[in-house]
């Protein structure tokens, strides 16, 4: 029964190839590509404004040189939202619950984030690992601690969006499993259970959403140490 439930988070295949390459190209189909027509549809106009409000909030912390990262930024954002959120319908995968992939994704942004620092202003990007107003004596040990916090960073980008995605999703198939179970035995504790599956459910579109907007965020607040 536990290895059926950890199932929903192995890659399918079909025919021996592995089909999560399909699940990745999924956003750049399920969204309209703007027509070139003067005036847009109103799907495109709300999607549009929708990506545009989004990525000014997201570059007002950022200096004129991050904004090159905007396109970038605003992309992987809705990348993550799309992975997310098709991952909760019935009878999909998840690619974004694969700790390969997230941390495909944390560890390139965050390595270009730290080259662009050090090419930048190496004296800024180094003088991180050290706090100002330092005792002589603490130096050696702050900056250790500093330098293995910098290169935690991806790992824990990557495993905070894998470790909620994936206990979600297993929440979701035990409460609902158990709905089956109890139907035929108790059908007014299946029915309150079944109301707390569907008050999960929303709280899982919540964190599909918020978790991806975590990442972009996280991301942003280290560039903006670096520019």
């Amino acid at each position: 029964m536990m290895v059926s439930f950890f199932d929903q988070f192995a890659s399918p295949s079909y025919l021996g190839i592995p089909l999560i390459a399909l699940a990745i190209l999924l956003p750049s189909v399920c969204y309209p590509a703007p027509l070139s027509r003067w005036i847009n549809n109103r799907l495109i106009t709300v999607q549009g404004w929708f990506i545009n409000q989004f990525t000014s909030q997201l570059m007002l912390p950022l200096n004129v040189g991050g904004h090159k990262w905007a396109l970038l930024l605003a992309s992987l954002m809705i990348f993550l939202v799309t992975m997310n959120m098709v991952g909760l319908l019935p009878y999909t995968f998840t690619p974004t619950t694969q700790l390969s992939l997230n941390m495909g994704l944390a560890v390139p942004l965050w390595l270009a984030t730290v080259i662009i620092g050090m090419r930048n202003q190496p004296t800024v990007a180094l003088g991180h690992l050290l706090p100002e107003g330092t005792p002589i004596l603490l130096i050696p040990v702050l900056i250790i601690i500093e330098t293995i916090s910098l290169f935690i960073r991806p790992l824990a980008l990557g495993v905070r969006l894998t470790a909620n995605l994936t206990a979600g999703h297993l929440l979701i198939q035990l409460i609902a499993t158990a709905v089956f179970v109890l139907l035929p035995i108790m059908p007014t504790v299946a029915v309150l259970t079944a109301t707390v599956l569907l008050l999960l459910t929303l709280l899982e579109i919540a964190v599909a959403m918020i978790q991806a907007y975590v990442f972009v965020l996280l991301l942003t607040l280290y560039l903006q140490e670096n520019v």
